[in-house]
């Protein structure tokens, strides 16, 4: 299947302001893997609770929940987490950039051969090194050893008036959170060196209202901190890239670092620089930063139990807009400074970037301040809870997650510079100071199970199953959001210590694999000059892979 985007032009900066749509992606990381560690019980029943929400972590579940609490209740969480993301990129038959196939990520031949054309081909592997998390308060993103990352103990607490109908409660926990980082020579870094996105719930108050003695009804309003970090590589891998490549190493090869009156005139000063473009170097590095510390969000719920064997229960997440400020600082390769300033040193080539408004000299690094508006998608789950036999029960929750809410990210910057200027003349919706970037999400939905038998009047095991769909389309799949399809599974220990605590244990274990052809997702792999978004590998197959392991331990006791 061929993909055909929309027009565009190929100089170097088009990468960088494309590759900027690196930035949304991004968010869907962690969106993606929603549920995952914000409680071990719902973690060990494939998060089918919405009839059966747990302990205080109801708040999230479904707050009506929480009215099934008595008295003064304590939950403590212990998260541990662990995952891989691997990526290979693979050169299909007559692969090649305008004639051009020595592309170090899959090419075995040694560069010291000179040749533009590869003669050995190879798999070219990415994988990530470890878990890198963003420092709330001192702005700084810090990358931990190889290994799991433990969290807790994460508090949440409840209390029930004697006599009242009313539950409060409130919790801290981690609705979302990703982060990554690569080594420096990984394939992969043309896609995240560094990632990190996280959602931090520090407060929850919430209530839980019993109606009667089988309905409750309950809300929670979560006081949230929200940042994301990226650091990357850019290359563009097209065929004007090509034929930039071809221009430097043949026409202007014999010219190299002199300034020439008449190629001036016909070339526009392309053969100024001393250092060219091609299409598989490095063209620029960027990093940046972006919190809000207050994101308001609600959720709301209902809880039915007409039968000790059977419930009810449904639960709206509402969307919550995020606005986020912080800086950027992009680090221009030389090549591509050469490149633009060399352009920009001729009379014809400044006369060409005046008429496409576009500045005639770029600096070595080009800072400033950048903000963006995301709304986290609505999300609604409902599902029941049947106990055909005494000690086993069945849980089913269908989930609906709008993903279709991402349909374009918008990144505004503090001041023009090249990358919006060239974002306004090739990007619908893109001004002086605003980029636009189209995602095409959809949204989502899927069934979730959960099991539980009670093997003694102390000991409960559990287990659970939810196949995931997919919110991103065939032709915007990418190495930077491996989660797409995936299968969760999931096993869990309820032991009850006393008639006051409860110990809870679980295990999940999230795994997500696709295949990305060649030329068929304008979000990775598009080939040609016409690539409208970010494009590193284009022409390679990839194949990505995702494993994420979670366990957890819970405490929930009266205090």
């Amino acid at each position: 299947m061929i993909i055909k985007c929309k027009p565009s032009i190929g100089s170097s900066l088009l990468a960088l302001v494309l590759a900027l749509g690196g930035l949304m992606p991004m968010s869907a990381v962690a969106q993606l893997a929603t549920n995952l560690a914000v409680d071990v019980k719902a973690m060990s029943m494939g998060h089918a609770v919405t009839a059966d929400p747990p302990g205080v972590m109801s708040i999230h579940f479904n707050p009506a929940g929480l009215t099934r609490l008595e008295g003064r209740r304590m939950d403590l969480q212990f998260i541990g987490a662990d995952f891989s993301i691997e990526n290979t990129f693979n050169a299909p038959p007559n692969y090649g950039v305008f004639g051009f196939s020595d592309d170090p990520i899959v090419c075995a031949d040694s560069p010291s051969q000179g040749a533009d054309y590869c003669t050995e081909f190879k798999e070219g592997k990415s994988s990530v090194e470890g878990i890198s998390l963003y420092i709330p308060i001192v702005n700084d993103i810090v990358d931990l050893p190889p290994g799991p990352l433990i969290a807790g103990p994460l508090p949440s607490f409840s209390i029930r008036p004697p006599g009242s109908r009313f539950t409060f409660a409130t919790a801290t926990y981690l609705p979302m959170a990703a982060g990554f980082y690569r080594d420096d020579d990984d394939p992969g870094r043309f896609l995240g060196k560094r990632v990190a996105l996280e959602r931090i719930t520090y407060l929850s108050p919430s209530f839980g209202y019993k109606v009667s003695d089988t309905l409750s009804i309950g809300a929670s309003i979560g006081l949230s901190y929200q940042a994301m970090y990226l650091e990357t590589d850019f290359r563009a891998p097209n065929d004007l890239l090509g034929f930039a490549r071809i221009l430097d190493e043949s026409i202007c090869e014999p010219f190299k670092g002199e300034s020439n009156a008449v190629l001036d005139l016909i070339l526009f000063g392309i053969c100024r620089p001393e250092e060219g473009l091609g299409p598989f170097k490095s063209l620029a590095s960027v990093e940046v930063s972006m919190d809000q510390r207050l994101s308001p969000s609600y959720n709301v719920g209902f809880l039915w139990e007409p039968h000790e064997r059977f419930a009810w229960g449904a639960v709206w997440r509402a969307p919550s807009k995020v606005h986020m400020n912080g800086d950027y600082n992009i680090s221009y390769a030389t090549g591509t400074q050469e490149f633009i300033n060399g352009i920009g040193g001729s009379a014809t080539g400044v006369i060409g970037l005046s008429v496409l408004g576009l500045p005639s000299r770029i600096p070595a690094n080009d800072v400033g301040k950048v903000s963006m508006d995301i709304t986290n998608p609505a999300h609604f789950q409902t599902g029941i809870k049947i106990r055909p036999l005494e000690k086993l029960q069945f849980n089913v929750d269908f989930v609906w997650v709008d993903y279709s809410e991402w349909e374009a990210f918008r990144i505004q910057f503090d001041r023009p510079s090249a990358v919006t200027a060239l974002a306004r003349l090739f990007s619908p919706g893109s001004t002086d100071t605003l980029l636009e970037m189209p995602l095409g999400f959809q949204s989502s939905w899927n069934l979730a199970y959960g099991v539980q038998y009670d093997l003694t009047g102390r000991i409960q095991l559990r287990g659970g199953f939810e196949p995931r769909s997919s919110a991103i389309p065939d032709d915007r799949r990418s190495p930077l959001v491996p989660i797409n399809e995936a299968k969760y599974y999931s096993l869990g220990l309820g032991y009850k210590w006393d008639k006051d605590t409860e110990i809870d244990l679980g295990v999940g274990y999230l795994h997500s694999k696709d295949s990305i052809p060649a030329n068929t997702s304008c979000a990775a792999n598009c080939t040609g000059i016409d690539n409208v978004v970010y494009n590193p590998y284009a022409g390679l197959d990839i194949e990505t892979e995702a494993k994420v392991t979670v366990i957890g331990l819970a405490i929930r006791t009266s205090f």
